[in-house]
């Protein structure tokens, strides 16, 4: 359940960040005594019995898949977490009340993974499993492996429905309060934290299955590929990529560029375990972004990124390798769909420089 942006509606279905509740790996070795006999009167001697290799216990194949998956979806929330916090301000309409944090039941994939999930540690309750940085879970000190008990004095549903149930008991009241009463258990104890609401994107963020290197936006959510995220070298350039598709959400380009449906269909595919695959060839319906558009966001992008203290000297140099390494030929690839490579690079190099300057005067980051 991702209780960072719960006015979204759907936006908390489909694959999300859960927790890494690592499991000790043992090293099973069976240490042999060496005893060597004393001869006997044939004069043999009894050599030491050879020690056994050690054995590794190593996850099952789900379990080891879904650990990679969470892994690729914790990176991805830890990057955008400061995005979301600290530009509400630029996403205009699409700022929300937000309590900050995920939780999960073992159900939260689909069943192929509930034994995967609860060999992870995850059970029928929920659990918190992340905690969005700069937010008032994070200031009161709401922790990943938290269980909520009970929100308002109300019981946290339990069970195979317990997401979708107590995003409907949320639902109404993180609007008109400052605050949250959430009792959780943690170390067999019960205590109760009054989360500050906290004012950020409501953005949807989500990654998608595939190994193409693309990121889509449809207005409320924000999907970024496990390839796009492979195929970035730092957190600043997956800034870079998630703060574009922030973007054209708050410019309203998929509506204006009568996109939208397409896009949430393709989003929705690609956050299934195992996406369509015959979906994903081609441009899928996809229209590509005009130049202006495109450098219009781009523009809007660097702002978000500098606000949420990442680095944008490199911006051009990332997209430019990005356009180098996958042009717009690759018709399932990130440039198909921002075919005006030359004319981005103009507006990201002219971006940079008017933020550099802001910066060096302490003027506020404002496009």
């Amino acid at each position: 359940m991702r209780l960072m942006n719960l006015t979204r509606g759907a936006g908390w279905q489909g694959a999300k960040r859960y927790a890494v509740l690592a499991m000790p790996v043992l090293l099973l070795a069976a240490c042999a005594t060496q005893e060597p006999s004393s001869s006997s009167t044939t004069g043999k001697v009894t050599l030491p019995f050879a020690p056994p290799k050690p054995v590794v216990l190593t996850p099952p194949p789900k379990q080891s898949e879904l650990k990679t998956l969470i892994g690729l979806q914790d990176r991805l929330y830890d990057v955008a977490a400061p995005l979301l916090v600290n530009n509400a301000v630029l996403c205009r309409n699409n700022a929300r009340n937000l309590l900050g944090f995920t939780a999960k039941t073992k159900y939260s994939y689909t069943a192929e993974f509930i034994d995967a999930a609860s060999a992870l540690g995850l059970s029928d309750q929920l659990q918190v499993t992340g905690v969005l940085t700069g937010s008032g879970a994070a200031k009161v000190g709401l922790q990943r492996g938290d269980l909520l008990v009970s929100i308002q004095d109300k019981p946290v549903p339990v069970g195979a429905d317990a997401e979708r149930q107590t995003a409907m008991l949320l639902g109404p009241l993180v609007n008109g309060r400052n605050s949250i009463k959430v009792t959780i258990a943690r170390n067999g104890s019960n205590q109760t934290l009054n989360i500050p609401l906290t004012r950020a994107c409501a953005f949807g963020i989500e990654l998608g299955n595939t190994e193409n290197v693309v990121s889509y936006a449809d207005g409320r959510r924000v999907l970024i590929s496990s390839g796009m995220m492979k195929f970035t070298k730092s957190d600043d350039e997956l800034a870079l990529v998630i703060a574009k598709e922030m973007a054209h959400n708050t410019l309203t380009h998929p509506a204006r560029q009568r996109n939208t449906a397409t896009m949430t269909g393709v989003i929705d595919n690609l956050i299934r375990l195992r996406p369509d695959s015959a979906a994903l060839n081609g441009m899928a319906g996809v229209k590509p972004y005009p130049q202006q558009l495109d450098a219009a966001a781009d523009k809007l992008s660097l702002y978000m990124v500098a606000r949420a203290g990442y680095k944008i000297d490199d911006a051009a140099a990332f997209w430019q390798r990005l356009a180098t390494s996958y042009p717009a030929s690759v018709l399932n690839a990130y440039t198909a769909i921002h075919p005006g490579t030359d004319y981005r690079l103009s507006a990201i190099r002219q971006a940079v420089s008017d933020i550099q300057a802001k910066q060096a005067t302490e003027t506020a980051l404002l496009p």
